[in-house]
């Protein structure tokens, strides 16, 4: 089992994500609104206000899912690809994949039918 961690820092990608992850059979998810540190600290902590931020956007979303291949953030970069979303592209996004030695607990059944 591995944690996929995809941090998507263009929103309006997110209905295409999603998309993708419910065709890979990725049910078990959770998405979180985030913010990159940088951004964070330019905008909230007053000692560092005059840092320059490369472009406007501060807040993300990061997707935590639990999945059996270790090979699905790729199959996900793939799949983006192939409907002109290039994650790869600096500033778009970010997939990280962690091997799991345990995860306790059932997720509840998703709320899609």
């Amino acid at each position: 089992m591995y944690l996929l961690i995809i941090i998507l820092n263009k929103e309006e990608y997110l209905g295409d994500l999603l998309s993708v992850l419910i065709e890979l059979g990725v049910m078990d998810a959770t998405i979180v609104d985030s913010e990159a540190i940088g951004k964070a600290l330019a905008v909230k902590v007053p000692i560092f206000a005059g840092l320059r931020l490369r472009g406007d956007r501060i807040f993300s979303k990061t997707i935590f899912a639990l999945v059996e291949d270790k090979n699905t953030g790729d199959e996900i970069v793939h799949l983006l690809k192939d409907i002109g979303i290039d994650l790869l592209t600096p500033g778009v996004g970010r997939i990280v994949t962690i091997k799991v030695e345990s995860a306790l607990g059932t997720p509840s059944p998703p709320d899609i039918v």
